[in-house]
């Protein structure tokens, strides 16, 4: 889909970019796109369970998903009364989809837990969403999740139901029987997507069904999949980019979603050559290891020619290598849970400065604007402040967690991301930092993503993150977490201030220097800072503090 003219001729001045109405919403439940799509394509497969050895690959026609979605959906109801929350806890298996589908059109609300939470994690989940209902897999990577999920279900009153997916098919005879489905409306709540936990306690996020439908089309139409696409998916489906951008997407596009089991570069680049991948969704940490597999060469991957990545900024020199390796576009996306996924993205024809310094323009049909944190009011051109996002996407808020949605979602509708960024008179969004990273040094606010960003350059430093360290005189003072290049070569805490002096104010320049081998990042490529102040708080990262 080629930009409108209203993208490609903006001429903002301040940062507010209004809603592009040029196309229109659909009114849709999870449940008629997916009768939509059976309707229009019957035949073609929309679903691939992308496993290692290719003649265990289940497959489903459009026809036979929706007709296997509605029996699931007849099961629920023996068992669970529509507004109920039913959890699934498992790895990236096909039955994710067919619960998306089968709880929306029972109008069950499907709760997604992590496969690689333990036992505290996973009472938090079922006990803050309150579910009747928990499907799980046997265990995970050495974890007997089944026997977990029992003992939870011992602990928490309203957890009715645990159902193994061992025994999943004798589930779904139980809806042979076909019942009557509940009147399920647009708005309705269809998820509840408990928040990656970058900065904190984990809020359940309810998602609607018309926003997830809307917000998922657009994003891979701009992303470059077509109607009838190969989507190969190996985001976690407890994740919104697997669930929702690849689950919901691929069926708005009327595309087969092949659902890779696990991640691997062997096993994405076989997926892509074996089932004719055209589309797919990596974060950059994917497709670098993509591009360093040393058997790359011998899958041929020509199908594959559009790339979405998100959740960290994706440089210039890989959208390059990607384009000239690959053969694939990549575009840029940016958004988050709360807005039920993607705000903005880039365009395939944008300019490789665009894609590697923004995340593009906004989606139709929602306004966005820069303002003052404090205020609200709109920022000029140019100038960071918090992203606020306004429209049909943003979540219907946190679950029974009234005083925390108010935080973030005002009465007047405006979302507050808690992402600082800017706006060009174009449009076009650049992401600066996290408003809850922002430090407060006597009185200055300081940036993170700015002194990183200059750290990065520094050659012998592989990757930094900036933190605030508690301060009894300045309140916070800076620190900086170091993973250098090389253990047996790094930067001294001398080096590195006289280093952010020559390009960074004073009051800007950490005074505490910490050095790591890794970062605690989720399993979806966030760095979660606040692990790092656990580190630093408990003394296993020690600061050398510089001399200067």
């Amino acid at each position: 889909m080629k930009k409108s003219e209203a993208y490609r001729k903006a001429q903002l001045t301040e940062s507010y970019w209004p809603a592009d109405t040029s196309r229109p919403l659909f009114d849709w439940t999870l449940g008629q796109a997916l009768r939509d799509a059976a309707a229009a394509a019957p035949q073609r497969l929309a679903l691939v369970a992308g496993v290692t050895d290719s003649t265990k690959r289940r497959r489903w026609t459009y026809a036979e998903l929706l007709a296997d979605s509605e029996q699931l959906a007849s099961a629920l109801l023996t068992k669970f009364s529509p507004g109920e929350r039913i959890a699934v806890w498992a790895d990236n298996i096909p039955e994710w989809e067919l619960l998306l589908f089968g709880c929306a059109i029972a109008g069950v609300v499907l709760v997604t837990v992590n496969p690689a939470y333990k036992a505290r994690e996973l009472e938090y989940i079922l006990d803050k969403s309150g579910a009747a209902g928990l499907f799980v897999i046997e265990e995970y990577r050495g974890h007997n999740t089944l026997a977990t999920a029992n003992e939870a279900r011992l602990k928490l009153p309203s957890l009715r139901e645990v159902i193994c997916f061992s025994g999943f098919s004798d589930f779904m005879k139980l809806g042979v029987e076909r019942r009557s489905f509940p009147e399920i409306k647009p708005l309705d709540p269809s998820i509840i997507m408990f928040t990656s936990g970058t900065t904190g306690a984990q809020k359940g996020v309810r998602l609607n069904h018309k926003g997830i439908i809307n917000v998922t089309n657009f994003t891979q139409e701009r992303g470059g999949l077509k109607k009838g696409g190969v989507f190969v998916n190996p985001m976690p489906m407890f994740h919104i980019g697997g669930l929702g951008h690849a689950g919901v997407g691929a069926v708005m596009r009327h595309a087969t979603l092949v659902l890779a089991s696990e991640w691997s570069p062997e096993l994405f680049l076989d997926l892509v050559q074996s089932e004719g991948g055209t589309y797919s969704m990596l974060v950059p940490t994917m497709i670098e290891a993509v591009l360093a597999f040393p058997e790359r060469n011998k899958y041929d991957i020509a199908t594959l020619t559009n790339i979405v990545s998100g959740a960290a900024v994706v440089e210039a020199s890989l959208i390059k290598r990607t384009s000239a390796e690959l053969g694939c576009t990549i575009c840029n996306v940016f958004g988050q849970t709360e807005m039920q996924g993607v705000i903005s993205a880039v365009d395939p024809d944008d300019s490789v400065e665009d894609k590697a310094e923004t995340i593009g323009q906004p989606m139709p049909q929602i306004e966005v604007k820069i303002a003052d944190p404090e205020s609200g009011k709109t920022l000029p051109l140019g100038v960071p402040g918090e992203i606020c996002v306004r429209g049909y996407q943003t979540m219907i808020g946190y679950f029974n967690m009234p005083e925390e949605t108010a935080k973030t979602l005002g009465a007047d509708g405006w979302l507050r991301s808690g992402d600082l960024g800017s706006m060009d008179a174009r449009g076009y969004l650049k992401i600066t930092g996290r408003l809850k990273d922002m430090i407060k040094r006597g009185g200055e606010n300081i940036y993170p993503r700015e002194i990183e960003n200059l750290l990065l350059e520094h050659p012998k430093i592989a990757n930094v993150a900036v933190v605030g360290i508690p301060d009894q005189h300045w309140g916070e003072q800076v620190g900086a977490v170091i993973i250098p290049k090389s253990m047996s070569d790094m930067p001294t805490p001398n080096d590195l201030h006289d280093y952010c002096r020559m390009h960074l104010a004073g009051y800007k320049t950490p005074r505490l220097w910490y050095y790591a081998k890794e970062f605690p990042w989720t399993e979806t490529g966030k760095l979660q800072k606040f692990r790092l102040l656990e580190l630093i708080t408990k003394g296993e990262l020690k600061a050398t503090p510089s001399s200067k």
